[in-house]
């Protein structure tokens, strides 16, 4: 998932050269919930018959999740490097340790600090790979706005996967329901604000540019909105939010075998000896959860069986 969710951007970096990032946040959710809901309606019309509490959540969900994480996501694309972005993201994990502890309860053991600090031990050297290392390192001491509007961005995506993993677990609401409802109900808060302080001559896109424009934003929707989004719901009836988020550690060395796939970039050997350490890291967390109870194995059924229960 996240080896895939990584190019997300890269591909938005290139479509915010033609639209301004509120416009580019509300079209982009707004498709997703306009395909997701549609497919809903003619799958299972009964999963939009929703309690007061359900729409309660399902409407936080779009505000944290949706509006005011990829609208403070894009808005800082604009101004920082791809290592700095990736480096902000990195307190993902701890903003989902926090939230983790206060909704569900969730420990945080020696064991799973340790795999932590060997994780991000493992991330930190991709970071000297990558442009713009030398300007993070030596910037650390200030903070700029577009800087604090990515945290602000990594703290509210967090808290948004904490509030789907309360819908999915403690609702009868199924991933792509809240994920369909909250996409189209956030393109709208988006759109609202684009209106509001983005310039409409009649559209913030130019004609020229409507092409490209399009084309960005439909690959962004159908990878991100569509298929990771679903499938990060999916796994969260598994995994718990911060062990997913902690996952999330390993998207710039993916990010860097992108580049290396579809650019030509060669990726320095370091990314892969990070990419042990990190996995080592994973593993610490993952046992630790484990052992708690917060991950529960699933036993395995055989072929034939899973088959017919299908």
């Amino acid at each position: 998932m996240y080896a895939v969710w990584s190019s997300i951007f890269s591909i938005g970096k290139m479509t915010l050269e033609y639209s301004p990032p509120l416009f580019l946040t509300a079209s982009r959710m707004l498709l997703a919930g306009v395909l997701l809901l549609a497919f809903i309606t003619f799958k299972d019309r009964a999963s939009f018959r929703l309690t007061v509490k359900q729409i309660f959540f399902v409407s936080l969900l779009a505000l944290f999740s949706v509006y005011l994480t990829n609208a403070l996501e894009f808005w800082s694309l604009q101004h920082l490097t791809a290592a700095k972005t990736c480096f902000i993201y990195s307190l993902g994990p701890f903003f989902s340790a926090l939230l983790s502890y206060l909704h569900f309860g969730e420990k945080m053991n020696g064991r799973k600090w340790l795999g932590m600090l060997v994780g991000f031990a493992g991330f930190i050297p991709v970071l000297s790979v990558q442009k713009g290392a030398e300007e993070l390192i030596t910037s650390l001491s200030f903070l700029s706005w577009p800087e604090l509007a990515m945290m602000g961005a990594a703290f509210c995506s967090v808290y948004g996967w904490i509030l789907l993993r309360v819908i999915v677990k403690d609702t009868t609401v199924s991933p792509m329901m809240a994920n369909g409802a909250s996409m189209l109900l956030g393109g709208l808060f988006a759109l609202t604000h684009s209106y509001l302080a983005e310039s409409w001559a009649p559209l913030p896109v130019a004609t020229a540019s409507l092409g490209p424009f399009l084309q960005g934003t439909l690959i962004m929707t159908l990878i991100s909105n569509i298929l990771c989004y679903n499938l990060y719901g999916f796994l969260l009836k598994r995994f718990t939010a911060t062990f997913l988020s902690f996952m999330g550690l390993l998207s710039p060395i993916f990010a860097s075998l992108n580049s290396w796939i579809f650019l030509g970039e060669q990726p320095s050997a370091i990314i892969f000896v990070s990419t042990g350490i990190v996995s080592i890291g994973l593993w610490l967390i993952y046992s630790a959860e484990l052992k708690q109870g917060y991950i529960h194995k699933q036993p395995q059924k055989p072929v034939l069986d899973s088959v017919i229960s299908r």
